[in-house]
């Protein structure tokens, strides 16, 4: 554990000789800082992104597991009797939080991005809507709709499993690309990086033919193109982390009232992944560049 910690900290300190070696300008420099930045820029969106359909699918599965609706259909003579027969069957139905019925200016709100505002209820044979709110204990559907069947033929229950599932299953399929496309961010700054390793170390060849003449290992010429490149790569990662947290700091807090893009806004899961995101791109650079350092510096000879 020790040599370990001593091996990080020689690292990070570095040999202000050994990186003489390293060109501190050029294109190899702006190629690592740039990628970095865009990369971490649009993994910090990806993230925000991630953690936003997750809470959406969390939200959507509560919400919709707690909520059903019964739908009542019947001639309008008979509509009334109906409907004081469904709510007497709910209010002695053990689990069952409240019910309320929807009255049809509600449903036509909720018909009019589909309709229009135009539309009146009052002249189509539209059913009437009892929503119920599941208690924390919960209750039997199917006895529930025995019940109904007896007591109000009219009456059909609905327990939204239908549209509560693919919601659900879609919003869990956006999540999991968000991380997919994540990992593929990655590896896309890997094979930059790696790259521009490759392109500082083949130009610097001459100095280290003379670096190797005068007994400098192989291991201490690649140290110091590792400590540059994955330097390099955590500050271009912050650049652009610090770039696309400001954006989203700017974005509306979350409501229902505001959309699916609101959430977008940062959260703590969002957080706490972009602070760790240079991180974790310092990681990938360090390995990266090791690899083609290592894989360089033997084709050199």
């Amino acid at each position: 554990m020790k040599g370990l910690l001593e091996t990080a900290i020689n690292f990070i300190v570095g040999d202000a000789q050994a990186e003489r070696n390293v060109p501190p300008t050029g294109f190899t420099v702006r190629l690592t800082v740039l990628a970095a930045a865009a990369m971490a820029f649009l993994a910090t969106f990806t993230i925000a992104f991630a953690a936003a359909t997750g809470t959406l699918a969390d939200r959507w599965s509560t919400d919709l597991a707690r909520t059903s609706t019964i739908r009542v259909t019947a001639p309008e003579t008979q509509m009334a009797a109906q409907l004081e027969q469904v709510l007497a069957v709910l209010q002695t139905t053990p689990g069952i939080q409240s019910a309320r019925l929807i009255e049809l200016e509600e449903q036509q709100e909720l018909l009019a991005p589909w309709f229009g505002q135009d539309m009146v209820l009052d002249q189509l044979p539209v059913p009437q809507l009892i929503e119920l709110i599941e208690a924390p204990s919960g209750f039997e559907p199917q006895n529930l709709q025995l019940r109904l069947s007896a007591e109000a033929p009219g009456a059909i229950f609905d327990d939204h499993a239908r549209w509560r599932k693919p919601l659900v299953g879609a919003a869990n399929r956006l999540r999991i690309l968000g991380w997919a496309a994540l990992l593929l961010m990655g590896v896309t700054l890997a094979v930059i990086v790696t790259l521009a390793a490759q392109s500082a170390l083949a130009a610097n060849h001459q100095v280290i033919k003379v670096m190797r003449l005068i007994g400098a290992r192989d291991s201490y010429i690649a140290q110091a193109f590792v400590r540059r490149f994955t330097f390099r790569t955590v500050f271009g990662a912050v650049i652009g982390m610090a770039l696309a947290i400001l954006i989203l700091v700017l974005m509306p807090a979350a409501q229902d009232e505001t959309g699916f893009l609101s959430g977008l806004r940062p959260s703590s899961i969002t957080w706490t992944w972009a602070l760790i995101l240079p991180i974790l791109f310092g990681v990938v650079a360090f390995f990266a560049t090791r690899h083609a350092a290592n894989r360089t510096l033997s084709e050199l000879r």
